[in-house]
């Protein structure tokens, strides 16, 4: 398994992320509620 993440590793590239954008993801995943109900899953924004 380790051969298919080091053989394409020359090709990636890192990018930074704008802070706006981090900021954003981190407020959403704070506002994300799963609630399991009878083996189903609900996906609700408290926004």
């Amino acid at each position: 398994m380790e051969n298919i993440y080091t053989k394409n590793q020359k090709d990636c590239k890192l990018i930074k992320s704008k802070p706006e954008t981090v900021k954003f993801l981190l407020d959403y995943s704070k506002s994300l509620k799963i609630t399991e109900a009878k083996g189903i899953k609900f996906e609700s924004n408290l926004n």
